[in-house]
């Protein structure tokens, strides 16, 4: 499971370093696409494929559907990761998410998010205020048991 934050920096190149921990999870092979928040989303391949194979089932006479799939797959890409345990983020990808250098890798359980440090602190405000948070997340059911 993909879990904590980490800060880590974008080189020259477009080279990111992937915490060892989270390429312990991506042996079988990773997709990295853009996510829903200005941010990239690194999927595992089997991840990847069940998402995938859901998209695909859907009306691709719903306009909505057309939209989701050309966010999903246009602008997917296979990782990789080098011996460094580096991964290279495309260009295009880059600058859709607004990735300079410094920037934060979030798990999110299944996968794992690459925001810009400036996206990921504005995102993250809202966060601190508990009563905005139990009223924001109340319609989940939470429980443990």
């Amino acid at each position: 499971m993909f879990l904590g934050q980490y800060e880590h920096s974008i080189d020259d190149k477009g080279r990111l370093t992937i915490p060892a921990r989270y390429r312990e999870l991506l042996f079988e092979g990773a997709f990295i696409t853009e996510g829903f928040d200005q941010n990239l989303m690194v999927l595992t391949s089997s991840a990847f494929t069940t998402i995938s194979d859901r998209v695909n089932r859907m009306s691709m006479t719903d306009p909505t559907v057309r939209d989701l799939k050309r966010m999903m797959f246009s602008r997917a890409n296979q990782a990789e990761i080098d011996k460094a345990g580096r991964m290279l983020i495309p260009a295009f990808l880059r600058e859709r998410a607004q990735l300079k250098t410094d920037v934060v890798i979030a798990g999110m359980g299944d996968y794992f998010e690459i925001w810009s440090s400036e996206n990921w602190l504005i995102q993250n405000q809202p966060l601190p205020d508990s009563e905005a948070s139990s009223k924001r997340f109340a319609a989940f059911d939470l429980s443990v048991r």
